[in-house]
C-alpha cells in the first residue's frame, strides 16, 4: 500500500512536537499509557450501556513488553480499539485527538478522558524509528496495521488480532552521539518511569519482570526466572477517604515520595469541587530542607491530572511564603498546553492557588491553637519565610500572616504570637500602654542589656525582642497591631514611659544644659545628629538612639548584605541626667575644659556604640581617650 502524508501538518511540524514541546523523553511513555487508559475508559463507559459486553472493570488491563534483541518495546490494551477511520482520524492527522471529542460528547461523573490533544502519541518518534499500531475495535472482527517511520508518513492495512484493543510497538533508535535510547530497553527503566508518572492510572500496569534467586539444594547457583508484576498502585492516597487511610501510611508515603526522613508536620488533605474540582495532599515538612533558605532550592507541588503526573513542581499552585509546604494536586479540568507538561495561566490555577493558600493557613492556625510545641518547632524552621513573606511586596501579604508570626517575649521569656502580646498587655483605670515596644539586635542576651530595656521592663511592659535580620523589616510593614503602633525602645520616638510633668522637666533640664550638649555635639562633629538629656535611662549612663525609618539594627543588616551601598542611620547621644557621669561631664564644662569635654563624649559614644553591637569607629583614639581618663584620676 502507498505511504500516505499526514494531512494537518508538514514535516517541520512533526519535527518542533519530536524536538521542542516534550522536556524529557521518558514522557512518551506516560503519553502511550495515558492513550491506553483512555481506550479503556471508552469501553468501560460503553459497557455501562451495553450489556454484551461481558468484561468486568477488574479485567481492564495495560501491559507492557521489552524485547532487547529486537529493540522493541510494545504497550498494549484491551480497550475499545480502533476502525480503519479512526485510525486515518486520530493517528493520520496531527493534533487530533479522539479523546477531546468523546469526552464532549460524553459526560457524566464514571467518565474521566485524560487525553485532549491528540499529540501525545507523536512523542513515541522521540525514542523510537519506527512505529506500529495494530488494533481491531470491540465488535469487530476486523484489525488493521498503522505504520510509520516519522514525517515521512504513513501506512494503514488490514491484519489479523486475537482480540479487541490495541498493541504499539516501538522500535527504540540506536544509540547516537550523547543520547542513549538503550536505557529504554531496560526493564527497571520502565518502571521507574511508569511510578513516576503514571503511577495512579486506575488499570492495572502489568509486566514480566526478571529475578534472581538461589536454586533449589544450591548454595552459590542463581537462576534467573520472570514474574508478571503490576507496576502501579492504580488508587492514589489523596482519593481515599481520610477516615480510611492512618496516620502511618501517610506518615510513609510523604517520606518514599519527597526524599524525607522524618515525619511530617501537619498532614493537609483537601477536596474541592465546583468551579476547580481538585483533590489535594500537602504535608508541612518537619524539619527545613538543607537547602531551603538558598537559591538552590526550588518550591512547587506536583500536580496530576486524573491521577498522571504533568509537573514535578508547579511553582504557581504555591505563594513564596508557603514555599515550605510539599504535596500534590489532582485535577480533572485543568486547561494544559499542547506537550500537557505546563499549565495555561487561567483562573482555574488561581481558584486552586486561593483554596490551597487559605487552607494552609487555617491548618497552620489550627496548630498554632492546638500543638502549640509543634508549632513552635514549625516557626523555628520556617518562620523567616513567613517574616519575609509579611515584608513583601510592601506589605501585600501582612494582613494574612500577622497571626502566625512568633517573636521572643521578654517578660515570659518564649515565642508569643502579637495577639498574646497584646492580651498581656496591662490595663488598668490609670494606666495604658501606648505601644507595642520591640527591641532588635543579635541575640536575646544582648538585646536584654540594652540600656533602654530596663525602663521599659520596670513599667511592666513586655518588650518583643527581634533577632532575625527580617524581623524589624516586617514590623516596619506591619506598623500596628490591634491598634498598637510597633515602637522600638531605641528610636529616638517618645515611648510613652513618662508623665506630662516628667517631660516638662526634661525639656526644662535640656534647655538649662544646652551649652554642654552644645559642646558634645561639636566634639562628636557628624557622628551623631544631637545630644540631649535621655527620659528612657534608668542606671546606665548613655545611649545611641535613631531618629527616622532607618535604625541602628536595620543599618547593621543593610551594611551587611554584600555589595550593598552603605548607609548610616540619624544617630542620637542620650545621656541619663541621674547617673554621677552627668555631673562631672557639667563640671568639665563649667570649668571650660573642652578638650577634656570631648575625650569625655567620644568615650561615652562609643560605649554606647559597643552596647548596641556597632563597631568602635577608631579604637585606637578610643584606647587613647580611655587612658588618658585613667591616667588623670590616678
Amino acid at each position: 500500500m502507498a505511504v500516505q502524508q499526514f494531512k494537518a501538518e508538514s514535516k517541520k511540524l512533526l519535527d518542533l512536537m519530536i524536538h521542542s514541546i516534550y522536556t524529557h523523553k521518558e514522557i512518551f511513555l506516560r503519553e502511550l499509557i495515558s492513550n491506553a487508559s483512555d481506550a479503556l475508559d471508552k469501553l468501560y463507559f460503553k459497557s455501562l450501556t451495553d450489556t454484551s459486553i461481558s468484561l468486568k472493570k477488574e479485567d481492564y488491563k495495560i501491559h507492557l513488553s521489552i524485547d532487547k534483541d529486537l529493540r522493541t518495546i510494545t504497550i498494549s490494551d484491551n480497550g475499545i480499539g480502533m476502525t480503519e477511520q479512526e485510525l486515518e482520524n486520530n493517528l493520520g492527522t496531527i493534533a487530533k485527538s479522539g479523546s477531546l471529542d468523546f469526552k464532549k460528547e460524553n459526560t457524566g461523573d464514571d467518565i474521566d478522558i485524560i487525553g485532549q490533544f491528540g499529540v501525545g502519541f507523536y512523542s513515541a518518534f522521540m525514542v523510537a524509528s519506527h512505529v506500529t499500531v495494530i488494533t481491531r475495535p470491540y465488535g469487530s472482527e476486523q484489525a488493521y496495521k498503522w505504520e510509520s517511520s516519522g514525517a515521512e508518513g504513513y501506512t494503514i492495512t488490514p491484519c489479523q488480532k486475537d482480540s479487541f484493543g490495541t498493541d504499539i510497538i516501538l522500535v527504540v533508535k540506536e544509540n547516537a552521539d550523547e543520547e542513549n535510547y538503550d536505557e529504554f530497553l531496560d526493564q527497571y527503566r520502565l518502571v521507574s518511569i511508569v511510578k513516576k508518572y503514571s503511577d495512579y492510572i486506575r488499570y492495572p500496569i502489568t509486566m514480566y519482570q526478571e529475578h534472581s534467586r538461589k536454586k533449589e539444594g544450591s548454595e552459590d547457583e542463581y537462576e534467573t526466572y520472570t514474574e508478571l508484576e503490576t507496576l502501579n498502585s492504580m488508587i492514589p492516597l489523596w482519593k481515599r477517604d481520610k477516615k480510611d487511610v492512618s496516620d502511618e501510611e501517610y506518615n510513609n508515603f510523604y517520606k518514599e515520595k519527597f526524599m524525607d526522613f522524618s515525619d511530617p508536620a501537619r498532614i493537609i488533605s483537601s477536596k474541592t469541587e465546583g468551579s476547580a474540582t481538585y483533590n489535594a495532599l500537602l504535608f508541612v515538612p518537619g524539619r527545613a530542607p538543607f537547602n531551603y533558605y538558598t537559591r538552590d532550592y526550588e518550591k512547587g507541588l506536583q500536580l496530576y491530572a486524573s491521577g498522571v503526573l504533568i509537573m514535578d513542581k508547579c511553582a504557581d499552585l504555591l505563594p513564596d511564603y508557603f514555599s515550605f509546604v510539599k504535596g500534590l494536586v489532582d485535577s480533572q479540568d485543568l486547561s494544559l498546553n499542547i506537550s500537557r507538561e505546563m499549565l495555561q495561566h487561567d483562573n482555574q490555577l488561581k481558584l486552586i492557588r486561593t483554596t490551597l493558600e487559605r487552607k494552609i493557613k487555617n491548618e497552620l492556625l489550627s496548630m498554632l491553637r492546638n500543638d502549640r510545641e509543634k508549632y513552635d518547632e514549625f516557626f523555628k524552621n520556617f518562620g523567616l519565610q513567613l517574616k519575609a513573606g509579611c515584608y513583601e511586596g510592601y506589605g501585600i501579604n501582612k494582613d494574612n500572616l500577622k497571626d502566625l508570626l512568633l517573636f521572643h517575649s521578654a517578660k515570659q521569656n518564649k515565642l508569643v504570637t502579637l495577639a498574646e502580646y497584646a492580651e498581656s498587655m496591662p490595663k488598668t483605670e490609670t494606666t495604658e500602654q501606648k505601644y507595642i515596644y520591640y527591641a532588635a539586635g543579635s541575640s536575646v542576651e544582648q538585646l536584654s542589656k540594652l540600656p533602654a530595656t530596663e525602663r521599659v521592663l520596670d513599667k511592666g511592659y513586655d518588650i518583643l525582642y527581634l533577632t532575625d535580620d527580617i524581623d524589624e523589616f516586617a514590623l516596619q510593614v506591619l506598623r500596628e497591631y490591634d491598634g498598637k503602633e510597633f515602637r522600638n525602645i531605641s528610636s529616638g520616638e517618645d515611648l510613652g514611659l513618662e508623665t506630662e510633668q516628667e517631660k516638662e522637666e526634661a525639656k526644662a533640664q535640656n534647655e538649662q544644659n544646652k551649652d554642654l550638649f552644645a559642646a558634645m555635639k561639636s566634639a562628636l562633629g557628624d557622628k551623631v545628629s544631637e545630644v540631649r538629656l535621655s527620659t528612657r535611662l534608668k542606671n546606665h549612663p548613655v545611649c545611641i538612639t535613631s531618629e527616622g525609618a532607618l535604625s541602628i539594627e536595620m543599618e547593621k543588616v543593610l551594611n551587611s548584605m554584600p555589595n550593598a551601598e552603605k548607609v548610616q542611620s540619624k544617630k542620637i547621644l542620650e545621656v541619663n541626667g541621674t547617673h554621677p557621669i552627668f555631673e562631672v561631664l557639667q563640671t568639665l564644662e563649667k570649668d571650660g575644659k573642652t578638650e577634656k569635654l570631648g575625650d569625655y563624649a567620644n568615650v561615652l559614644y562609643n560605649q554606647a556604640l559597643l552596647i548596641e553591637g556597632l563597631p568602635v569607629e577608631d579604637p585606637v583614639a578610643y584606647a587613647q581617650a580611655i587612658c588618658s581618663i585613667m591616667a588623670e584620676k590616678a
